[in-house]
C-alpha cells in the first residue's frame, strides 16, 4: 500500500505537528519504526538533524538515520540501501530548487518512487511537501537573493497531482503566499492543493486521502480557476478516507 503524507509546515522543536507525525508512524504499521531523514533542502544542517533525534527519536521513539547528499557522492548502492531499508522517510523543509537538483543528479529521485511503490511512508514539511507533487509553490530564491527575489514553481517527483503550496497562511520575508499562488494558479491554470500550517494531506494507494491537523482551524484548500476567476475551496477534514474525486474534483480525477 503506497503511503504519502504532505504537511504544510509546523516547528517540530515546540512538537507543532506531533498529532501528525503520530499518524505517519501509525502509517507505518510499526511501534518503532526506522525513520530515514533527507535534510538535503537546509543543506545538510547538523542543527535540524538533532532535533529530528531529539524529537522523532527521544519522543515518538523511532530508530532514527540520517541521508547526507549536499557536497558528497554517496555509492548509488549505499544510498539505495538506506532509503528502501526504512519505514519512514520524512523530508525537511528549505529550499527546494537545490534539493531537486540534487537528488536528480545523485538519481535519489527514481530511488524515492521506488520507495513509493514498496509501500514505505513518505513524508515531509514545506520544500518535503513540495517534493512528493508534480510541482510546487517555492520560495527558494529568497537562498540565493534574499532582498530580490520571487516565488517560483519547482517540478517535484509527480507521485501526487497538482501544484503544492505549503505555508498557504504564512509568508516568507513579508511576502504572503496566499496572494501569490493564487495569482500562480490564475496564470498557469491546473489544481491548486494548498495546505496551511500544522496541518497535512495524506494520501492512500494514490486513490484516497484524509486532511490531518495538530492545531484546531488549520485546514487544506483546493485552488483553481473557473471561468477566469480563481477560487479557493476549504477541503472537508472527516474522520475517514475520502475518495480522491472530493479533492481534484472530476475534472482533474
Amino acid at each position: 500500500m503506497k503511503k504519502l503524507v504532505a504537511i504544510g509546515g509546523g516547528d517540530i522543536r515546540k512538537r507543532a505537528t506531533k498529532a501528525i507525525d503520530e499518524e505517519i508512524i501509525r502509517l507505518s504499521g510499526k511501534k518503532h519504526p526506522r525513520l530515514l531523514f533527507i535534510p538535503t533542502a537546509s543543506s545538510d544542517s547538523a542543527g535540524y538533524w538533532r532535533n529530528i533525534q531529539r524529537y522523532f527519536g527521544d519522543v515518538l521513539r523511532c530508530r532514527t538515520d540520517v541521508l547526507h547528499l549536499v557536497g558528497k557522492t554517496p555509492a548509488p548502492a549505499a544510498m539505495r540501501r538506506k532509503i528502501l531499508s526504512a519505514d519512514i522517510v520524512y523530508v525537511g523543509g528549505g529550499n527546494t530548487l537545490k534539493m531537486m537538483r540534487i537528488w536528480r543528479r545523485l538519481g535519489v529521485d527514481r530511488m524515492l518512487a521506488a520507495a513509493y511503490r514498496k509501500g514505505i511512508v513518505l513524508c515531509g514539511v514545506s520544500a518535503g511537501s513540495i517534493c512528493w507533487f508534480a510541482s510546487g509553490h517555492s520560495d527558494s530564491m529568497s537562498f540565493y537573493n534574499p532582498r530580490k527575489w520571487r516565488y517560483i514553481n519547482v517540478k517535484g517527483l509527480g507521485l501526487i497531482r497538482g501544484v503544492h503550496c505549503p505555508h498557504y497562511d504564512s509568508n516568507t520575508r513579508g511576502v504572503p503566499r496566499r496572494k501569490h499562488f493564487r495569482d500562480m494558479i490564475a496564470r498557469r491554470g491546473g489544481i491548486g492543493i494548498a495546505v496551511e500550517n500544522h496541518c497535512a494531506v495524506a494520501f492512500i494507494d494514490g486513490k484516497y486521502f484524509k486532511i490531518l491537523t495538530s492545531k484546531p482551524r488549520a485546514a487544506a484548500y483546493r485552488v483553481y480557476k473557473r471561468r477566469g476567476k480563481v477560487l479557493a475551496e476549504k477541503i472537508p477534514q472527516k474522520s475517514t478516507l475520502s475518495p480522491v474525486a472530493e479533492l481534484y474534483g472530476k475534472k482533474y480525477t
